[in-house]
């Protein structure tokens, strides 16, 4: 059957197995709350908690990365990622909390360390 699929959809079947088993049964619940969000009050303490949480975990993640990085940013030394860090959310400050404007300066800064860093 595999190779029927594969000859009928010229070698396109990788994208349809991706739609269909990963992006189409959570877009259904990506729909649900959007739909089970629409009457709730983004001040209520339940949404206030939910942020809470979020932001929690995103900083969790950021600090992982910073502290045990994987990969690519293995190159980058510790000051290096440190400095990225501050220098984007000094921006972030300075740029009238701009997120957009924080990220790429942390990551400008990033892949400059790590191309400095892969010279020396």
């Amino acid at each position: 059957m595999l190779a029927e699929l594969e000859q009928a959809s010229g070698g396109l079947w990788p994208y349809l197995v991706v739609i269909v088993i990963g992006f189409l049964p959570t877009e259904v619940w990506r729909v649900a709350g959007v739909l089970a969000g629409r009457n709730l009050d983004e001040n209520s303490q339940v949404m206030v908690w939910v942020r809470m949480v979020a932001t929690a975990l995103v900083a969790g993640v950021v600090a992982k990365l910073l502290m045990s990085p994987s990969g690519a940013l293995t190159v980058v030394p510790l000051w290096g990622r440190l400095g990225a860090l501050a220098a984007g959310v000094a921006v972030y400050f300075v740029a009238r909390r701009s997120v957009l404007a924080g990220l790429f300066v942390g990551e400008m800064v990033l892949i400059g360390v790590g191309l400095w860093g892969s010279q020396v």
